[in-house]
């Protein structure tokens, strides 16, 4: 990437100024590539697991993340420190006999990046909407739409299901500009999802891709790049993780992990091999219920694996409020 900003450049009286310029332009779209594909880094315990006919749930859910971006073996520091307020609503019904439920996700984000390299030095704040996101879930095996009468007596063993989870272009998004909270494309991520109790315990495993349309206008009509240009990324494959233990109905702690591979980035058609992603995380999630309807959930992740991107410490907290039909 930095040879294509040289190369666009030279010719046009390049000078010291320009190079630092350049420099600091490539320690932006380092920037860039993580918030692309930084979703590839969720952690989701327990998404599988069904719920009584009508259930409906709002959450609202921060999170602080602070960290660094990894490139593979680069001479460049980049750092970050950004926070995401997330709005979630979740709402099951029957599909053909069987259990299914769509959640909608509306996040925000504001943080500050710094990035350094060998004779230049960038500082970035960004803040904004992030791209909405929509997934529909049902399941396969072991899990029939119940009524709550029903599903207080029904126990789980084993269940299957089937997700897909779309990311629409929503978000913040400038196209003069290098680093957005939007990614003004489509992403789509087709899952499997298995579950199985024993007693108290609980294990899933999720495995799943991200799948992406082409951002027709990256980083385009400005003094760099009079034009339109594109960029466009490979599939992300990614597998999950989670054993939880229930205390309690609705107080549990599960141990968390992950590991997504692919993803790589290409700019007009060239493609930037140093952007393989080959990444994992883990951390930690707990429940705790604090009334009839409401329950706050805690979580903790970082990086365990990290060849290309985001390699950051992330906390957050989540409050619940859920409800059978019309809330009481």
């Amino acid at each position: 990437m930095e040879g294509q900003l040289w190369a666009t450049r030279k010719g046009r009286g390049v000078t010291g100024k320009s190079i630092v310029h350049l420099r600091v332009l490539f320690l932006m779209i380092v920037v860039g590539v993580f918030l692309s594909s930084s979703r590839a880094q969720d952690l989701a315990p327990r998404a599988y697991l069904i719920t009584p006919l009508h259930a409906n749930a709002v959450t609202l859910n921060w999170s602080f993340s602070n960290g660094s971006i990894d490139l593979n073996g680069l001479p460049v520091g980049v750092t970050g420190t950004y926070s995401v307020p997330i709005f979630n609503y979740y709402h099951s019904f029957g599909l053909f006999g069987r259990s299914a439920n769509v959640l909608a996700v509306l996040p925000y984000a504001a943080g500050n990046f710094e990035g350094t390299q060998p004779g230049a030095e960038a500082h970035l704040y960004r803040s904004g909407l992030l791209d909405s996101g929509y997934r529909f879930s049902v399941n396969l095996k072991g899990g029939p739409a119940m009524p709550m009468q029903e599903f207080m007596k029904w126990k789980q063993k084993v269940l299957l299901g089937v997700s897909l989870r779309v990311v629409a272009p929503t978000g913040q998004y400038d196209p003069t500009k290098l680093i957005n909270w939007g990614t003004n494309r489509w992403a789509f991520k087709p899952e499997i999802g298995y579950s199985q109790r024993w007693g108290h315990w609980i294990l899933d495993g999720y495995m799943g891709g991200w799948f992406f349309t082409t951002n027709n206008e990256f980083f385009s009509h400005n003094s760099l790049f009079p034009g339109t240009r594109t960029q466009s990324q490979s599939p992300i494959g990614v597998c999950e993780g989670h054993l939880s233990y229930d205390f309690k109905p609705l107080l549990w702690a599960s141990l968390d992990g992950n590991f997504w591979f692919g993803g790589k980035t290409s700019v007009n058609g060239v493609e930037n091999p140093l952007s393989q992603l080959s990444n994992s995380r883990l951390g930690a999630t707990g429940a705790v219920p604090i009334t009839k309807h409401q329950s706050l959930k805690f979580s903790y992740s970082t990086g365990t694996y990290i060849r290309y991107g985001g390699n950051f410490q992330t906390v957050s907290f989540a409050w619940q409020y859920s409800w059978l039909g019309k809330p009481n």
